[in-house]
């Protein structure tokens, strides 16, 4: 198992607001034990910025793809990125 803390910029594109998308990404962020964020953007994506473990984050990926019963995730665009200081997960507005 890796124990590199990395961090992954991700815009999910499909429908994926209105269907508790970000309430999934923090309860999945929580089980994972990793931190940062997400939000709805106005073009109709979720973006989040998750940080953490390695493996961890590719589990959350495969998570993300599939997404909450009512959404329907057409695509997953993954970016990584300098790892910031995170404290928990939150959802911002």
């Amino acid at each position: 198992m890796t124990t590199e803390v990395v961090q992954k910029h991700v815009f999910i594109s499909g429908r994926v607001q209105g269907v508790g998308f970000r309430y999934f990404i923090q309860q999945n962020a929580a089980d994972l034990n990793l931190k940062g964020w997400a939000k709805n953007l106005a073009d109709g994506r979720v973006e989040v910025v998750i940080s953490g473990n390695l493996d961890k984050i590719e589990q959350m990926i495969t998570k993300l793809k599939e997404g909450p019963s009512f959404a329907r995730v057409h695509d997953l665009e993954v970016n990584s990125e300098s790892t910031d200081d995170f404290s928990g997960f939150s959802i911002r507005y």
